[in-house]
Formats: C-alpha cells, structure tokens, sequence
C-alpha cells in the first residue's frame, strides 16, 4: 500500500465525505449532511453564533445522524417495512396526528399478511408513544456516544442528542422546551427540515413549513432567521451547486479549522465502525473483528506497521456501503429474490463511492469495493480474477469469511474453529487466497495456545 501524508486533511473534508454514509442511511438523497450543514451555519450566523460557536455547530450539523443506524431493524421489526423508505417519508409528513396516522396506514406492513398487518398497526396506535421514545432515544444516545468516542465536545455530543426536542417541549425523548434544548439542536432539527421540504415541495414549501411550526417545534425567532438567509437568492443555488461539499468545506470558521492527524483518523474510523454494526443484530461488532483477524494476517505476512494501520481502516470502513441497504433485505430469515439479491451486490460499490471521496483513503476504496471479490472471478460487484485483486484485499476478504463463520449469531452460536478452518480449506484458491487462509490458520493456532496457558 503507498505511503498516505494525512496530517494535513482537514477535518471537515473527511467527516463531510463521511457524511453520506449517513444519507444513505437515513434514506436521504446524498449530500442531505452537507445541505444541512450550508443552511444551519448561515443560520447560526444571522442569530450571532460566536466563531468558537459556529465551530461546534459546524460538527453538529455533519455528525447529527451518527446514530440514525441504531434504530433501522427496530422499525423493520415494528412496522414490517423497509426502514430507508419509512425514514425518508417520515421526514416528509406535515406535524399532525393526521398525517401521523395516515403514515402510519400507509407504512406498515405493506407486504405482510392481513392479520399481521392489523396486529402491528393496532399495536403502534396502542403504544405510539412509547415506541417514539424508544426509537428516538435510541438513536439520539448512540449518536451522542460515537461523537464522544470520537473525541468531539460535550457540545457536539449534547447539539446530537437533543436532535429532537421541540421547542413546546413535545419533542423526544426528554420534552425539554424552550432555550433549555441546546441551540445547536435547535438549528440543527430546523436545517433538516428546511432541507427536506426545500427537496420534496420547493423553497416556498420549505418556508411554509417552518412557519407552520414556528413556535411548536421552532423558536419563532430561529424561523425569522431562516427567512432572512432564505431571502438571499444566492443562499438558495449555492444549496443546488454540484460542488457544495468543497463550499461547505470553507466554511468552517477559518479561526478553528482542524486537522485529523493519525490518532484522530483511527478514532473517526472505529467511530463510524459503531455506526455500520450498529445497522443490524446479526452484524454487532462485525468490523471490529474483521479488523482483528485483518491485523493478525498481515502480521503473519510481514507487512509493516504503517501498511498494518491503512489496513485495520479499511477493515474498519470496508461495509461502510450497507448503510444504504434496507433491514428488510439484511435481516430477511429467508431466501433473498433477485431484487433483493441486487440490493446486496450493490452494498460494496456505496463503500468505494463514499470513501473515494476522501484522498487520504483512496487506497481504502478499492479494497472496500472488492472485499466480496473471488479469485476465480465468482464473486461481485464487478467479477474480478486473481491479477485484478490486490493481496491487501485478499486478506480483508479472508478475514471477513472467518468473521461470518465464527462468529455468534441470533440465530445460532459460533461455528467451531476447525469446522470454519475446513469450509475456508475447501474455497482456497478459487474464492480465497491460499497465503492469506495460511497466515490465518498460524495466527489463531497461536491465539489458541495462549488462551490455553
């Protein structure tokens, strides 16, 4: 792997490529983060946001869906749908019990039986509320815990977990009101807003919308602000630019732009590591161990300690794409259709595309792309053979197999090392790497040995 500089990357760059994992995972059109980020930072400004202020704001609006993960299988479960769709068109509904409950008739259980359908719709108008609060505080609390891992303020972590809290204090999942909900959440909730209706019914929509829930879920002194910055025509096609991400990039208060160095691009990488495993019960702490077994096969097959950490990133990040594929094919207990099957095939080709957006992990992106590659040219999303994969891929390849064999499951426990030894034997040298499998095999034979000491 050739020699990354990344001391001189700015923060900004890498959380707002970052961040459309984050779309995708929300069901949003990609760049929804950024959007966010454009609108809520001249927000912050018309209301007189210091510039130490609009700084944390800045990582607010980036990392405000950190946790949006956390809660995709619990909506498959509850409403028997898929979660990227159901996200997407919660967002656009008007705030009326209305509206709430033609939602909710129009979400649910689609493709389920009657009687199934009908216990799951009684159930959510039975324990509505309930459920709200479960979900949000899911999210909110898991956002806010990877942004402190991540090392950002108490004030970033504080702006996440109060997402959504209404300025009556109808809001989840503790109802505070008024100023008492921190100000970034406040601008940050009203940007998300804006940016989706400003998508889905025009400018006009979007500022009819804020007005409509000024004073409910808005500071009506926050809706005026946006009005005022909404005023500039300009405002509004630097939002529909195709470069809006470098834009927004400039816009972090030039007196407080960071860098990540080496420390930090770990911790962002383990950071939204949480984020992808958190997607799904049958893939909880996935990354972490795919990079485990990465490490200990590259240690077996001598790379170097700067080769090692890339390598450990790209398995932290390497199904970073299955943000953007629906619980509802993920977690389905039987046969996958073709349509299904697609979804799938498509989530490696998400991992190349967000983290190719980044320079400093372009070496990441290929390896990301082709984890789910054969050497015999079976595998996807692109049918590669031998002379097209690189070794590092090969490993991570390895690594993510004897993760999927070994590890324990809802719906069974892990498979016996030997037994995953022999499945992995009997696929070297078509589907995997026969070094790698070796490198492999010595590494947990001498993580047996210590265990047994």
């Amino acid at each position: 792997m050739s020699e990354q500089v990344s001391r001189k990357l700015r923060l900004a760059e890498l959380l707002g490529a970052l961040s459309h994992a984050l779309d995708i995972t929300e069901g949003q059109p990609r760049g929804h983060c950024v959007r966010c980020c454009w609108i809520g930072i001249h927000i912050g400004r018309q209301v007189g946001l210091t510039e130490a202020q609009l700084s944390d704001l800045y990582y607010t609006l980036l990392l405000k869906d950190l946790g949006c993960s956390s809660n995709a299988a619990r909506i498959c479960e509850l409403y028997l749908t898929d979660d990227l769709t159901f996200k997407h068109d919660f967002k656009t509904i008007s705030d009326s019990l209305p509206a709430a409950l033609r939602f909710v008739l129009s979400h649910t259980g689609l493709k389920h039986g009657f009687a199934e359908r009908v216990r799951a719709i009684v159930n959510i108008l039975q324990n509505g509320g309930d459920i709200a609060n479960e979900m949000i505080e899911t999210r909110c609390t898991r956002g806010g815990d990877i942004a402190r891992q991540m090392h950002f303020s108490e004030t970033v972590v504080s702006g996440i977990y109060s997402l959504d809290e209404h300025w009556d204090g109808k809001g989840r999942p503790h109802g505070i009101a008024g100023s008492t909900i921190p100000v970034f959440s406040q601008i940050a909730l009203l940007a998300q807003v804006m940016d989706v209706f400003q998508i889905n019914a025009g400018v006009q929509g979007a500022l009819q919308e804020l007005k409509e829930r000024a004073g409910s879920w808005f500071d009506p002194a926050l809706v005026a602000a946006a009005e005022t910055v909404a005023s500039n025509p300009q405002f509004w096609n630097t939002l529909k630019s195709e470069n809006l991400d470098k834009i927004v990039y400039g816009l972090e208060p030039a007196q407080n732009i960071r860098f990540a160095d080496e420390e930090q691009l770990d911790d962002i990488a383990h950071g939204f590591a949480l984020v992808i495993d958190s997607k799904s019960p049958y893939t909880a702490g996935h990354s972490e161990r795919v990079t485990l077994y990465t490490d200990m096969i590259a240690e077996e097959l001598g790379y170097g300690m700067r080769d090692r950490q890339l390598l450990r990133r790209a398995a932290l990040l390497h199904d970073i794409g299955k943000l953007g594929v629906s619980n509802s094919v993920l977690d389905k207990p039987g046969k996958l259709d073709d349509l299904e099957w697609e979804q799938i095939r498509m989530h490696p080709v998400y991992s190349d595309e967000i983290l190719s957006r980044i320079d400093t992990f372009k070496d990441l992106s290929p390896i990301a792309r082709g984890h789910h590659e054969k050497l015999d040219g079976r595998g996807y999303p692109d049918g590669l053979t031998t002379s097209r994969i690189s070794m590092e891929t090969r490993i991570v390849t390895t690594a993510d197999i004897f993760d999927a064999l070994t590890a324990e499951r809802p719906y069974r426990g892990p498979m016996p090392l030997p037994k995953a030894l022999g499945i992995m034997e009997s696929e070297a040298g078509t589907a995997l790497d026969a070094k790698c499998l070796a490198a492999l095999k010595r590494a947990t034979e001498r993580m047996e040995q210590t265990k047994a000491a």
